[in-house]
């Protein structure tokens, strides 16, 4: 994959176009494989576009392994999948190094490469494995490489960690830190399916099978996504509306309104900030718009900010969660800066 700069000329639609219909053609494969989850499909497109990577959760069977598999399979990715356990170590996924003979009869450390070495890695129930090995993600999902016996080796590009978790059986389970949960894009609930849904499933998907796609993307075709990603323009007060709504999820913040000094323990760190701004760019994309909004921001703020808020004691005690105060704080926070009535800030952004 080629490294592509970004650029503040905006694009003509004929570049814009072929782009918008790869990703409408991945979305409506998805979509048919995977019956009910069109909302979530295009999140987790946005997180793919925007290079991050992905934290789904949701009870078991709702297809979590299910759409990752689907998404490698359409975009013509190498897929490794593990399970993470207590007893899971680093090395069963970086690789280690054995002794082996060498052809003139001495023998030698050997790298073997581990899972991780792989564009899409599926970290399936990544809260089941101990901190030690959870750990062994980080370098690789910042870097993009792996350090061992002091080696670096890069990683296959592009890559990307989803990983799973299951938020009701918490027995034997190692809560994510902090400084890895910053270190994914999007956090992605994944919900059950409503009725309609599951009689489709029933009545269509003998033993619940989906469907073969019957389309997949080139390398050529993603290449061609990744550099129409990278042109699409941020305007400097769409920009400046996101450092004002990272900074208002610290308490200590001047702009910070009264539900977050009042819940929030700690707010959003500056790769939230990075993290809204690509994202936004990502749902323009999907909107077919050359130039990232307001109303892009808004999309993605609670998936980007719901997992790097903090929240404190009292939040617990009178139920505020982490995606109530990030809708409270899209509600309070003026777009435009100047704290103007609703009627004319909303003809401000338009």
């Amino acid at each position: 994959m080629q490294n592509h700069q970004p650029s503040d000329v905006l694009m003509r639609p004929d570049e814009l176009k072929p782009a918008v219909a790869l990703a409408n053609q991945l979305l409506d494969q998805l979509d048919r494989l995977l019956l009910g989850q069109s909302d979530l499909h295009r999140l987790v497109l946005v997180g793919i576009l925007s290079r991050g990577h992905v934290l789904l959760e949701g009870v078991p069977g709702v297809g979590k392994t299910a759409l990752v598999k689907a998404l490698a399979q359409l975009l013509g990715l190498d897929f490794k999948r593990v399970q993470f356990t207590p007893d899971l170590m680093p090395g069963d996924i970086l690789g280690t190094h054995i002794l082996q003979d060498s052809a003139n009869g001495s023998r030698e450390m050997t790298f073997r490469s581990g899972p991780i070495f792989t564009n899409i890695l599926l970290a399936d129930e990544i809260n089941r494995a101990s901190p030690k090995t959870q750990s062994a993600l980080l370098e690789a999902m910042q870097e993009r490489c792996v350090t061992l016996l002091g080696t670096t080796r890069p990683l296959p590009s592009p890559f990307f960690v989803l990983a799973s978790q299951n938020p009701i059986e918490l027995e034997g389970t190692y809560p994510l830190p902090e400084a890895q949960l910053d270190r994914f894009l999007f956090k992605l609930i994944v919900p059950g399916a409503e009725v309609d849904v599951l009689d489709r499933i029933i009545a269509t998907r003998r033993r619940g099978e989906p469907p073969a796609p019957t389309w997949r993307m080139s390398a050529a075709e993603l290449e061609q996504m990744f550099g129409v990603m990278e042109k699409i323009y941020l305007p400097r007060p769409v920009a400046r509306y996101i450092a004002r709504l990272v900074a208002a999820t610290h308490p200590a913040s001047s702009e910070a309104p009264e539900p977050v000094k009042k819940y929030i323990a700690y707010g959003a760190s500056p790769r939230a900030a990075i993290a809204l701004a690509e994202a936004c760019r990502g749902q323009a994309l999907l909107a077919g718009r050359p130039t990232a909004g307001f109303e892009d921001v808004k999309a993605v703020a609670a998936p980007v900010l719901n997992h790097r808020l903090l929240v404190n004691y009292k939040a617990r005690l009178d139920q505020m969660t982490a995606l109530t105060l990030v809708g409270q704080l899209l509600k309070t926070l003026d777009e435009t800066g100047l704290n103007l009535p609703d009627d004319v800030a909303l003809a401000e952004a338009r």
